[in-house]
């Protein structure tokens, strides 16, 4: 090859750091092959100890998150406006299914405070909301579960009882308010053994999303979001920090996403090897959820204590919330995009400076009031 073609061709190999070879005949492009992969293979000498994966355990709704939240400078290097890309890619090991997977984006902006209002303190610990909680001991009542963010029951503090099969995965939502925080545990029932049953484990695992449907982080600085499941009683807690639009700046994925006021979904999920262990095919299941701290007006600092008879509705915005139900600045907007039921959040947004307030330590150990918040 010659002439304009073989410009084109030689200039594509070097953009990619590789060569441009001329091979003029079948046994040549061989030859050309073998040397140029002898000398690929040759570029990186592998060490170690070979591993080799194990299966993973039934299929589970996936959901995920992204942020992009403008820096307290105004200089980070995504405080641009403009157009930003969200990809979702989904990698299949060898032999997997190859089907379609259902999935769902949701896109979301947060317009900002009024002008001159300044937002209350980041919460970034636990507090009163931590392992050793109260939690309601009342008897639990019966609820069904939903499928999903867009079908998931509406629950308050109290005791919810359900039941779950391997495999599958419960969904509900609870209102949490400005400067309140969610905390709950997740209770497993024993169940008889199948005949023959060898010592096969499976799972019981829980997840919390914010309103925008961001999973709260990991859970590994106070909670474990999945327990091993024998057919014996397991149990796991959960929970989130205060409600804070500050939030937003803080470092850990625990705390950045709890920054807006609203419905909390809760997903509950047994592992589907419990099929193989208990004897009856629904596994009992109890959730004890408390709503924490006395909420607010707003996401302002100083902002008034919301009477108790309103506690249990998420309607309305206060003068000094966000239009539009979101938060932020008068210099800027955040926008948010989720892709839930196996899915992802983006927020986005213009740079914004302020004088950030500062945590400090609550004198009445974080306004916890275990009962409040009423039974659905």
């Amino acid at each position: 090859m010659a002439g304009k073609a073989r410009a084109q061709l030689e200039c594509l190999a070097k953009a990619g750091n590789g060569q441009y070879c001329d091979a003029p005949d079948a046994r040549s492009l061989a030859r050309r092959l073998q040397r140029v992969g002898q000398l690929s293979a040759d570029g990186y000498r592998f060490k170690g100890k070979r591993l080799r994966g194990a299966a993973q355990e039934g299929a589970t709704p996936l959901t995920s998150g992204v942020s992009r939240v403008p820096a307290q400078s105004g200089t980070g290097v995504c405080d641009k406006a403009g157009r930003y890309w969200l990809v979702v890619e989904r990698k299949d090991a060898r032999g997997s299914d190859a089907a379609r997977w259902p999935m769902a984006l949701t896109f979301h902006v947060e317009h900002p405070l009024k002008k001159g209002v300044t937002p209350a303190q980041s919460e970034p610990e636990y507090g009163a909301g931590g392992k050793d909680a109260t939690l309601p001991t009342t008897g639990p009542k019966d609820v069904t579960g939903g499928t999903g963010f867009n079908d998931a029951r509406t629950l308050h503090q109290g005791v919810w009882r359900d039941k779950v099969l391997p495999a599958q995965t419960l969904w509900c939502k609870v209102p949490v308010g400005w400067d309140q925080q969610l905390r709950y545990d997740v209770e497993f029932a024993n169940e008889p053994t199948v005949r023959g049953y060898g010592a096969p484990t499976s799972f019981g695992g829980t997840q919390v999303y914010t309103p925008f449907r961001a999973p709260v982080g990991s859970g590994t600085t106070e909670f474990s979001p999945q327990v091993p499941y024998r057919g014996r009683p397991a149990s796991l807690s959960m929970g989130t920090v205060p409600d804070a639009w500050t939030n937003h700046y803080e470092g850990h994925p625990d705390v950045v996403p709890v920054h807006r006021k609203g419905d909390f979904s809760l997903a509950v999920t047994l592992g589907a090897r419990a099929s193989r262990i208990a004897e009856n095919p629904q596994i009992g299941v109890v959730l004890r959820i408390a709503v924490l701290g006395k909420e607010t007006s707003g996401p302002q600092a100083g902002a008034a204590a919301v009477a108790a008879d309103a506690s249990g509705s998420d309607s309305g915005s206060s003068a000094d919330e966000m239009p539009g139900g979101g938060g932020g600045w008068s210099t800027g907007r955040v926008a948010a995009v989720a892709v839930g039921g196996v899915g992802v959040l983006l927020l986005a947004g213009l740079a914004v400076g302020y004088g950030r307030a500062r945590r400090r330590p609550r004198a009445d150990g974080g306004n916890s009031d275990p009962m409040r918040g009423g039974s659905w």
